[in-house]
């Protein structure tokens, strides 16, 4: 399957709400985005900062939604590095499309944005989404215990990285 990226706009509220109304019980336990208008709101007032980007996933042959993918904490200087965050929609899991963004998003993150680094951190008992890092190319660099707190408790998270090939001008990565 192929996808295409695109960064979210305020109109897409709506699509994203019920989505992620949709998806709560594929979500659970791993991560929980905002399922309601006020949510949304916050969640992308965020993004309005230099230091966040976010795109959504779409099947480029049906233009469904299929995830999200966040970068934040973007730093440049002698860093440029970023966090990374997704999660897919129930309804188009499986299907490839979110190995095909998060590679298109990596792919944008070093070209446009001139980032050197992607980090992902994932609870070890997130087995799609770790398999979703190795699909895209990403290595396990360590573990990191009581790394974030998610629903009042503290979780041990696997710590994942991409680097950008130095020194390649042709470099992308192919979706």
């Amino acid at each position: 399957m192929s996808a295409t990226i695109h960064p979210v706009h305020a109109e897409d509220a709506a699509e994203l709400i019920a989505a992620n109304l949709a998806s709560r019980d594929f979500h659970a336990p791993w991560v929980a985005p905002f399922t309601d208008q006020p949510g949304f709101e916050t969640w992308f007032a965020a993004l309005q900062s230099p230091a966040n980007a976010s795109y959504l996933v779409r099947d480029s042959a049906i233009g469904a939604l299929a995830g999200v993918i966040n970068l934040s904490q973007i730093v440049l200087g002698n860093f440029c590095s970023a966090y990374t965050g997704f999660y897919a929609v129930a309804a188009q899991s499986g299907r490839g499309l979110m190995t095909s963004g998060l590679r298109l998003a990596a792919a944008h993150a070093f070209t446009a944005l001139g980032l050197h680094r992607l980090e992902a951190n994932i609870q070890p008992g997130n087995l799609r989404s770790i398999a979703l890092v190795r699909r895209a190319g990403f290595t396990r660099e360590g573990f990191s215990p009581a790394y974030l707190r998610i629903a009042g408790a503290w979780r041990d998270h696997e710590r994942w990285a991409l680097l950008a090939p130095d020194g390649d001008p042709s470099f992308h990565i192919t979706p």
